[in-house]
């Protein structure tokens, strides 16, 4: 048997576990520079508020109905994401982490008449530990395990726990499942089905394997079989490495200065080193990028890169930030004003398993030292705390207006409680 523990309206949940006025109240959190909503409370969804729907078309609605506004604080959500994921580690045999918000359980070898009982002291507990409501869903796939964890969602009267295990049960649920809810369809077949009158989860598994295979292929028939009850999709304990890692952003205003480029550039950069380290990889490639906002037609128009080769693999921040300024340079230009920049690392490989360049004069040792060094104080004091110079501590040029503070990192931003005397 499988589970699947999604949070609940999951960064406003982190807005409220800090803020418990918020509770009852409708409530957005916003994306990157303010632009669009992102989450919403079950309040802000029966208002009709969309995911994705720009933040300039609510301003009437948020008056009226006083909703709560947030800027997304993603410091803030990936630290309380870890205690989930600690909850639940704790709990179960073990988890593999899913998105910022899911984590699958494995639950093979429990016994099947604990269930139950267990998917509710899961949705207890981390909600006492961490102040997040979850929904647990619980069946012998990992597919059906996500059909039942939205049920859960759906159905409060379930009290934060779905087991959905009997074949009769689980066919009562198909039946009215729609397609396109179901994992690992995708809106490309979605489509495709309902065009040859597939509306249900039921359906689907009703179609003979020959035509899942013609018309999806492996994965398609990888998904029929889950929900006809047959364990395909692998329980991964230890998260893949990525591959690649990118660092890019929007800014709030358009940047024409070059050396406003560099500072953000070396950010973006010291973003993706230390990414790289906590994965103990190093990279051979490095990419800049630099975006003009193509939304503006009155404006002149570029899209710049540059892929730039590495003499030797590395993970330090200083050899990175170095080749990435001097790489904005390079491809910037005079008269344009860039509304988005990045930076992707690429050709990932351990970090233990380095062939040295012959003519390579970088003490990497030395590197590899200093770098612990500055991911250990960062760690314990706080992102940030200390820098390259060319990143200075100016942040990120985004708009975030509405951003709550680092309740859990800071120390400065830790919660004051005044006791009446």
């Amino acid at each position: 048997m499988y589970g699947l523990a999604d949070c609940n309206n999951f960064f406003v949940s982190c807005e409220r576990v800090f803020n418990p006025g918020l509770n009852g109240r409708p409530v957005v959190i916003l994306s990157n520079n303010d632009g669009c909503v992102i989450s919403r409370s079950n309040e802000a969804k029966q208002l009709g508020i969309k995911m994705g729907q720009p933040f300039y078309q609510l301003g009437e609605m948020i008056r009226r109905h006083n909703v709560a506004v947030f800027s997304s604080n993603f410091v803030l959500y990936g630290d309380m994401s870890k205690r989930v994921q600690q909850t639940l580690r704790s709990m179960v045999p073990s988890t593999e982490v899913y998105s910022i918000d899911e984590s699958f359980l494995d639950l093979r070898g429990v016994d099947e008449r604990q269930l139950d009982a267990l998917g509710h002291h899961i949705s207890y507990v981390v909600q006492r530990n961490t102040g997040i409501p979850i929904s647990v869903g619980i069946s012998p796939t990992k597919t059906l395990a996500k059909i039942a964890s939205k049920l859960c969602k759906q159905y409060p009267k379930l009290r934060g726990s779905c087991l959905m295990r009997r074949p009769e049960d689980i066919e009562k649920v198909l039946r009215k499942f729609p397609i396109e809810d179901v994992w690992g369809i995708g809106r490309r077949f979605s489509a495709m089905l309902k065009t040859q009158g597939i509306q249900t989860a039921y359906q689907f598994t009703q179609l003979p394997v020959e035509r899942v295979q013609r018309l999806m292929h492996v994965g398609g028939v990888k998904t029929w079989r889950e929900l006809r009850g047959e364990p395909c999709v692998d329980f991964e304990e230890h998260s893949r490495e990525k591959q690649q890692i990118t660092v890019s952003r929007s800014f709030s205003k358009e940047i024409t200065d070059v050396a406003d480029l560099q500072q953000q550039i070396a950010l973006f950069t010291s973003m993706a080193a230390e990414k790289l380290r906590k994965q103990q990889s190093v990279c051979d490639t490095l990419i800049v990028f630099l975006l003009t906002n193509r939304h503006r037609e009155d404006k002149p128009q570029q899209f710049a890169n540059r892929l730039v080769p590495l003499h030797s693999s590395t993970d330090s921040t200083l050899e990175l930030v170095d080749i990435a300024t001097r790489t904005v340079v390079e491809i910037a230009r005079p008269g344009f004003e860039y509304k988005k920049a990045g930076v992707i690392l690429s050709d990932l490989h351990p970090g233990n398993a380095v062939q040295a360049a012959l003519f390579d004069e970088t003490d990497h040792e030395k590197h590899r030292r200093l770098m612990a060094a500055l991911d250990d104080i960062n760690r314990k004091q706080g992102a940030h705390s200390v820098v390259v110079a060319t990143a200075g501590f100016d942040g990120i040029k985004m708009n975030r207006q509405h951003l709550s503070r680092n309740f859990t990192t800071q120390w400065d931003d830790i919660i004051e409680i005044n006791c009446p005397t």
